[in-house]
């Protein structure tokens, strides 16, 4: 669910995906498919998401399937029950000075939070939010570098709302600058601010 590929500056791809309810994760464990079963519980490891590496031929992976695994600053997964940073649906991958920010919805409680990691595979230690809740039952989005005024390359967010339409189906695209503070965390938007 809500995949996305991910270029490294070496030139290897990454596909990154997963998502619950909808999107199924929580019917496998690892890569077992267990069938329906419950949501985990208050205090239980939150579902993780997964990615795997392509193959040069881009049509297979070079490995298995990977979870992905978020950690707070102590290290420690997160759980079911922070389902205002847990991961939810709509992975995305960036790079920033070296670092790998792994964005993705929180889903029922609307937050697009990031985590940052030192390899493509994480772990990723979650740092905050990036985007507030917009109008609108989901929140799903994408980070892209673009050449801004000179040379001087800016950082933007591309998300979706319902704001124009006030229908759930009938998503606004919108677009706002991506602010990083000096150590890298990223600066919350408030997208009505």
């Amino acid at each position: 669910m809500d995949p996305t590929v991910f270029q490294d500056t070496d030139g290897s791809y990454y596909l990154y995906f997963g998502g619950i309810w909808g999107g199924q994760l929580q019917r496998w464990k690892g890569n077992t498919y267990l069938g329906k079963t419950a949501n985990p519980k208050k205090g239980e490891v939150a579902r993780l998401p997964r990615m795997a590496k392509f193959a040069p031929d881009m049509k297979s992976f070079a490995e298995e399937v990977k979870e992905i695994k978020i950690v707070d600053s102590n290290g420690k997964l997160l759980t079911e029950d922070q389902n205002d940073k847990r991961f939810f649906e709509a992975a995305w991958v960036h790079k920033y000075k070296g670092k790998y920010y792994f964005s993705y919805s929180t889903g029922d409680s609307h937050n697009i939070c990031y985590a940052i990691g030192d390899n493509p595979y994480g772990p990723f230690t979650y740092k905050g939010i990036v985007l507030e809740p917009v109008e609108g039952w989901t929140n799903h989005h994408s980070i892209v570098e673009f050449k801004g005024k000179g040379s001087v390359p800016r950082w933007y967010l591309f998300y979706h709302d319902v704001q124009l339409s006030g229908k759930t189906h009938l998503r606004n695209v919108k677009v706002t600058e991506l602010k990083y503070n000096p150590d890298g965390t990223i600066q919350t938007i408030d997208a009505y601010k």
